[in-house]
């Protein structure tokens, strides 16, 4: 879904697998109840104060395609020679769903996808790698989540992705944060080159930013100004087998962390997920506690390919994970997780996600973007905590 350097985005204000050994699993929860379908590469999602639920579309891109040229940026942070042709269009969108309805109220947002099988589309990508980026969502960047200020107003994050090639063939560059009128308020690819907005949380004067593009969590000021809350560093991992580019198996290669999502906690410090990068290891996600002044601590580890956060009502938080057992398991089976106050996790629900994009609690009810990458297949699900 969300790779190191997959896009380069906007914020739109409007009036991107456990392994191991896996936590232990609550007593099984009824299966997910679909509450909205039809959908569009759904991801983040949120509640506006009158209860009208309002989800980011991805969308499905468009024509004509291109391909990254070797040396350009990557498509979906496997490495830097890309993984195939990108079809960029204006098929994202932000909808709004109400007693099952989906209404979509913003239209004609930056698409840009991948091909489901890069290799079949002449890419010379390993299967492994091929496999990831699918799992990963790279078939579409665009829209990825959407907030709603108290007094209803809308912000959402919009992912692009590739390099200076693709943004100059979608007819759009940078990364800014704008009205609905498309008026530009803070202009993020200015600030940080190549950057990746893919989730945004309002907060006191201003938006919180997760840029996974940069490892960063940033603020916008109510005036456009941006500055770095924290930064997020890389580790070093063991190469898997079939590495291209000639790293054997267990050389040691760096991480990035690729950050995905920001809540604020019931303390008052903000959480942060992490997808991690290439090699997606099982396991290694963390989710980190942030009090802007002080360094980041992580919270909780032993997670896998974490999309996004929520807290319950009971002070409790939730962790959604894109697939179970990891992105090159080819297995898009998702898993939503309680984390227990000193980091501990165990599954809540561990069947009946696929590939799943977005989370968000209402009452004692998860609200799940389901099948993230699919197009117009994807849904939302609810499921009682």
């Amino acid at each position: 879904m969300i790779t190191k350097r997959s896009a380069i985005g906007a914020v739109v204000a409007v009036a991107g697998l456990l392994a191991g050994p896996l936590p232990a699993t609550a007593a099984p929860a009824p299966p997910p109840w679909t509450v909205a379908s039809g959908l569009d590469h759904p991801r983040g999602l949120a509640f506006g104060p009158d209860g009208t639920l309002y989800v980011a579309e991805a969308g499905h891109g468009g024509v004509p395609c291109r391909r990254i040229p070797a040396g350009g940026q990557v498509v979906a942070g496997l490495d830097r020679t890309g993984i195939g042709p990108v079809c960029a269009g204006a098929s994202g969108a932000i909808a709004a769903i109400r007693h099952g309805h989906v209404r979509r109220i913003v239209t004609g947002l930056p698409s840009p996808t991948t091909p489901a099988d890069a290799e079949a589309a002449g890419a010379e990508a390993t299967g492994a790698e091929t496999t990831a980026a699918w799992a990963a969502g790279a078939r579409a960047a665009g829209p990825s989540d959407v907030t709603v200020d108290p007094d209803g107003a809308l912000s959402y994050t919009v992912g692009r992705g590739g390099g200076a090639d693709l943004r100059t063939t979608a007819g759009l560059s940078g990364a800014a944060l704008s009205d609905r009128g498309r008026f530009v308020i803070a202009d993020i690819d200015a600030y940080l080159k190549g950057a990746n907005p893919v989730s945004v949380l309002t907060v006191d004067r201003g938006k919180l930013v997760v840029d996974a593009g940069g490892d960063t969590l940033l603020r916008v000021g109510p005036r456009g100004r941006i500055s770095t809350v924290a930064t997020f560093p890389r580790r070093i991992v063991p190469a898997p087998a079939g590495m291209r580019g000639g790293a054997r198996a267990g050389a040691p290669i760096p991480m990035d962390a690729v950050p995905t999502s920001v809540v604020r906690g019931p303390d008052g410090a903000f959480y942060v997920g992490e997808l991690t990068g290439f090699p997606f290891p099982p396991g290694q996600a963390r989710i980190w506690r942030i009090v802007p002044g002080e360094r980041p601590r992580v919270f909780a580890t032993g997670l896998t390919a974490v999309v996004d956060l929520a807290w319950g009502p009971d002070r409790t938080l939730y962790a959604l994970q894109i697939s179970r057992r990891g992105l090159l398991s080819g297995d898009r089976t998702g898993a939503l997780v309680q984390v227990d106050p000193g980091g501990r996790h165990r599954v809540v629900v561990g069947d009946g996600l696929t590939a799943p994009g977005g989370l968000v609690v209402r009452g004692r009810y998860a609200y799940i973007t389901d099948c993230s990458t699919c197009e117009n297949t994807g849904s939302v699900v609810r499921v009682r905590l």
